[in-house]
């Protein structure tokens, strides 16, 4: 989703808020008569990764065939653009203390929105979900994401002036926005950020069809 401000964010962001949740979790530690804290041990680092391999698009390979099939999407290009918002870290208290920085930050594994949330939950099947669920649901993540590519589609614009294909399209509207993507359809050249996020799509294409088994 439109939140991009470079990738170097999210690799400062993690090792900000570690430091501000230790010095918090640990404030007793700058006594005189504190105790040394323990090293890291192997199996803290091992279960870490778990955590962060849980969270890996392809864990996720059956929900984006259901979904996009429920919404009537591309699962391919559904599964390509998860891998386009991976390169942040997704860490349910993560996400939830950068957005106490940033209130307008997203949230999930597809990187949604609250305004595109609510939006495309209306008349679904999840439109009792609030958009608070989605650190802890990557499900729902999923499908608010699908739904979310089928109203983009119907937002195209019938006659397509430019080069892009309708997939690529899609992912440039999920990306800067519908009225940015009919731009785009029109002939509008992408900005810097909309191209990167269209290349590492393509770069992501084979895959999201690996994971999907295709």
């Amino acid at each position: 989703m439109k939140d991009k401000r470079g990738n170097l964010i999210w690799l400062v962001l993690p090792l900000a808020v570690l430091i501000a949740l230790l010095t918090v979790k640990n404030g007793e530690s700058s006594k005189p008569d504190a105790l040394e804290k323990p090293a890291v041990r192997p199996s803290d680092t091992r279960a870490d990764e778990r955590q962060q391999n849980k969270r890996s698009p392809d864990h996720f390979a059956s929900q984006v065939r259901k979904y996009a099939h429920e919404a009537k999407v591309d699962p391919t290009l559904l599964m390509a653009i998860l891998y386009n918002e991976s390169d942040k870290p997704h860490d349910p208290e993560l996400e939830r203390a950068w957005q106490r920085f940033k209130p307008d930050a997203a949230f999930g594994i597809a990187n949604m929105h609250k305004a595109a949330f609510n939006d495309t939950k209306d008349g679904r099947p999840f439109q009792n979900r609030r958009w608070e669920e989605l650190p802890d649901d990557p499900a729902l993540a999923v499908r608010a994401a699908a739904w979310y590519l089928h109203d983009l589609a119907r937002q195209l614009p019938s006659g397509r002036s430019s080069e892009f294909s309708k997939s690529d399209l899609l992912a440039l509207g999920y990306n800067a926005g519908a009225g940015n993507m009919r731009l785009f359809a029109e002939g509008t050249k992408p900005g810097a950020v909309a191209g990167s996020y269209l290349r590492r799509l393509h770069e992501n294409w084979g895959r999201a069809q690996k994971a999907l088994g295709r």
